[in-house]
């Protein structure tokens, strides 16, 4: 009995590479792959097809009857991918609908608000769905189709880019340390006698966290909050001194720079979405236009210059 198979494209394609290298070690080197990655493949496929694809002669591989009509519809695919993105190329094709992206409440609050607001402004068709929510949400279930998430850890199972890192210092009041200009006017030593505020158990993870564990004692972490927001407004009350991201506490005139940036606090801020939505035109152009908006403000993000202004979009 003839066994079956539900193809896919790249079983097609393979096939027409194959063909056209006349052998698997010049598909590989096309494909990026390893041979024996394309030896298990087209061993793989040509067993649960049933049938030779290939035979494999001195002078390389030759397509048998039925490798020719793989190869064959995988030429006519390339050829109407081809024509349509000529057609497209012809046209001005705008993304539409609706994108529900998760990001934390602090990454909405100080950075991603009005750039959100210049984006609906550049694609009027499009509708954003924000979901906040300083855990890692489901991708591969849709629970969003982007994440923007400061980690240094993303997922393997998305893809994306790095657009910036997120610089970290120790931060007081202007008001408790009036003597204070600039980082080193006061050495750490001297800070960690002083009341802090903590990121929660939940964060306790993160590198900041660390820091405050490792050189603070119990009885002087007096406060303690899960969110970051929580305690940039802790440090801004006046309820101790802390780790903040730069970007947060340098746009706020009433803190203070206590530390030199330390590298070891620092974060990758990621643009993330699912493999299978990567090719989406929504994400796509959601993630181009975002990746271009933070860096205007990469050097504010990494705590080295002042914030750009976002200009408020046309009504």
């Amino acid at each position: 009995m003839t066994k079956q198979q539900n193809l896919d494209w790249d079983d097609f394609r393979l096939v027409k590479i194959i063909a056209e290298a006349h052998g698997l070690a010049g598909a590989a080197e096309r494909l990026g792959v390893n041979h024996s990655t394309v030896f298990r493949r087209l061993g793989q496929m040509e067993d649960n097809l049933g049938v030779k694809l290939f035979e494999r002669h001195r002078t390389g591989y030759v397509l048998t009857p039925a490798g020719e009509e793989m190869s064959a519809l995988a030429e006519q695919m390339d050829e109407n991918v081809t024509t349509f993105t000529r057609k497209l190329a012809g046209q001005a094709v705008a993304p539409t609908g609706e994108l529900r992206v998760t990001t934390n409440d602090t990454l909405l609050v100080h950075l991603l608000t009005p750039i959100f607001a210049r984006f609906i402004t550049a694609c009027p068709e499009m509708r954003l769905d924000v979901v906040l929510a300083n855990q890692a949400l489901n991708l591969s279930k849709r629970d969003a189709d982007v994440a923007i998430r400061a980690t240094d850890d993303p997922p393997e199972t998305l893809v994306g880019r790095r657009v910036a890192t997120i610089a970290w210092a120790i931060y007081g009041r202007v008001a408790d340390f009036p003597a204070v200009r600039a980082p080193g006017d006061i050495s750490l030593a001297d800070l960690f006698d002083r009341h802090w505020v903590a990121l929660g158990d939940n964060l306790a993870t993160m590198k900041v966290s660390r820091f405050v564990r490792e050189h603070v004692t119990p009885e002087n972490v007096v406060y303690k909050v899960n969110t970051v927001l929580g305690l940039s407004e802790a440090v801004q009350a006046g309820t101790g001194i802390g780790p903040l991201p730069c970007f947060i506490a340098d746009s706020n005139p009433d803190l203070v720079r206590l530390s030199d940036i330390n590298p070891d606090f620092s974060a990758g801020l990621w643009l993330l979405t699912h493999p299978d939505l990567r090719q989406s035109a929504r994400v796509r152009a959601f993630m181009d236009f975002m990746a271009a908006e933070i860096a205007k403000q990469k050097k504010w993000i990494e705590g080295a210059g002042k914030k750009i202004p976002v200009l408020a979009p046309a009504v």
